[in-house]
């Protein structure tokens, strides 16, 4: 099922929120961190730059973790509540280089507000169309990093944090090789 663009860049900055804990150096360790981030996923709206604001969004990426591999009633119960928690109420906007999508909160809500909104909508699409298994886990043994699979197949087994789907396959090929010699 294809989704809106709006709802695959909210599920790509959901994993990425969640990857960043798998990192060796997380990089939500300061608000700086976190402005590079938000940076990097192009995520809009009011900020305080706070150390509240920073523990919010790391309680956050935990809350999105576990709806992440949540079964479906399970997933259902938490991305309702992350809607009731926000009052959200959707709208059409668009702004920047961004044509029509929904935004479930004011521009001037808090930072973990906005960003909790945004991946309980991009989620319930996913619940909505009955895709939740393309959530998943990381194939590396060495990984457990969040993978999101949006290819028609649903062939996606390696996440983005690093060069895992290259080190599994280098480790396949050195194995192979080996019991060839």
């Amino acid at each position: 099922m294809p989704f809106t663009y709006d709802t695959e860049v909210a599920l790509a900055t959901v994993a990425a929120l969640i990857n960043t804990a798998k990192d060796d150096l997380d990089p939500l360790v300061t608000p700086g961190g976190l402005d590079r981030f938000l940076e990097q996923q192009r995520f809009s709206g009011s900020r305080t730059r706070t150390d509240a604001e920073l523990r919010a969004v790391r309680a956050l990426r935990a809350e999105l973790e576990v709806i992440w591999f949540a079964e479906e009633d399970d997933a259902v119960r938490l991305v309702n509540a992350i809607l009731r928690r926000a009052h959200a109420l959707p709208q059409l906007v668009r702004h920047d280089e961004w044509d029509w999508h929904f935004h479930a909160t004011a521009p001037e809500a808090p930072l973990e507000e906005r960003m909790a909104t945004e991946a309980a909508m991009a989620l319930a699409d996913v619940i909505r169309g009955h895709e939740l298994d393309r959530l998943r886990s990381c194939a590396a043994e060495d990984c457990d990093g969040v993978v999101l699979d949006l290819t028609r197949n649903r062939s996606k087994r390696f996440c983005d944090t690093g060069n895992c789907a290259n080190r599994t396959h280098v480790k396949a090929y050195r194995a192979r090789k080996a019991q060839g010699a």
